[in-house]
């Protein structure tokens, strides 16, 4: 990855595309996973990448990995999206749903029982990720749905590993009782 950096800064256009298919799906799933709207994590993550690009002369293969790196920028960049948006928050409620057209990242395979039975499980867990305070929220996206180990979190996050565990803890308490209530409005169990 350091290769492809050192080549993009150098002028190579073909390695800043190589960077970029490289880490656009999970740029965009973290973002997705922020917001829970596609349009939105679409936005952000050209922005994530335009960022990215314009400080790539700030990145050092010594403090954290190029994706790592990307993932602080792309946390940064939700959590100013989030408090831009924060006033059209103030009106939703949990008894409405994610947005329709919620992407599906992989075949949960091959009956369409089987995909339906996935999808509302993504919808179901995107709408309790909503409901998180976003310290939780970012913690349960870079640990459980973008599978980072605990240093990872501490660097993108800014806070030393044993905060990261005790949020995610609570987080994941906070996030079971949300997926309850859910369930118990819609009438899932």
């Amino acid at each position: 990855m350091v290769c492809l950096v050192e080549r993009c800064r150098a002028g190579d256009a073909s390695a800043w595309e190589e960077i970029v298919r490289l880490h656009s799906p999970r740029v965009y799933n973290l973002c997705y996973r922020f917001t829970g709207r596609a349009e939105d994590a679409q936005d952000l993550t050209q922005e994530v990448f335009i960022k990215a690009y314009r400080h790539l002369d700030r990145f050092d293969a010594q403090k954290a990995a190029l994706g790592t790196w990307l993932a602080s920028i792309a946390r940064n960049s939700a959590l100013d999206h989030y408090r831009r948006t924060r006033p059209d928050r103030r009106t939703d409620s949990l008894d409405e749903g994610p947005e329709d057209g919620v992407p599906v990242l992989e075949d949960a395979g091959p009956s369409p029982f089987d995909r339906l039975a996935r999808r509302e499980r993504q919808e179901l867990l995107q709408r309790g990720l909503e409901g998180l305070r976003p310290e939780f929220r970012e913690v349960v996206i870079l640990r459980d749905l973008q599978d980072m180990d605990y240093a990872e979190i501490a660097a993108v996050v800014g806070v030393p590993e044993g905060t990261v565990k005790s949020r995610l803890s609570r987080a994941r308490a906070e996030l079971a009782r949300l997926l309850s209530r859910i369930q118990e409005q819609v009438g899932v169990r």
